[in-house]
C-alpha cells in the first residue's frame, strides 16, 4: 500500500519561506506522479503544483507560479514544496497526492490522484 506522509508545515510572516515534505512508501516512488493541493477554510481545494513521475515536468497554479518549486528526490523517496514570498492568502491545509497513471491533461484534477497523505497546516500572517 502507498502512503504519503507530510511534514513541514507551520507559522510563518509574510514573506517567509518554508518547505514541505512529502515521503512516499510502499510501491516505487519513481513511478508516480505527485501533485500538492490545499484548502483554505471555507474554500474548496485547489491546485497548488505537481511533477511528473517519468521526465519531471512541472505544474504550477497561476497564484504560485514564481514562488513556489516543487521537486522531487527519488533515492529519498521524496517531493518537496519550496514556498518562497509566502502570502496571507497561501494560508491553507497543504495535501500532497500521488498516482502512477496519471496523464498531463489531469495532473491539476485532484480527483485524478488516487493516494492522498494527511494534511499539514500553513499559516502566513501579515
Amino acid at each position: 500500500e502507498c502512503s504519503c506522509r507530510r511534514s513541514g508545515g507551520g507559522l510563518v510572516q509574510a514573506g517567509g519561506s518554508l518547505r514541505l515534505s512529502c515521503v512516499m512508501s510502499g510501491r516505487t516512488f519513481s513511478g508516480y506522479s505527485v501533485g500538492w493541493f490545499r484548502q483554505a477554510p471555507g474554500k474548496e481545494r485547489e491546485f497548488v503544483a505537481a511533477i511528473k513521475r517519468s521526465g519531471g515536468a512541472t505544474f504550477y497554479a497561476d497564484s504560485v507560479k514564481g514562488r513556489f518549486t516543487i521537486s522531487r528526490d527519488n533515492v529519498k523517496n521524496t517531493v518537496y514544496l519550496h514556498m518562497n514570498s509566502l502570502k496571507p492568502e497561501d494560508t491553507a491545509a497543504y495535501y500532497c497526492a500521488a498516482d502512477a497513471s496519471l496523464i498531463t491533461s489531469s495532473m491539476t484534477n485532484g480527483d485524478a490522484y488516487d493516494y492522498w497523505g494527511q494534511g499539514t497546516l500553513v499559516t502566513v500572517s501579515s
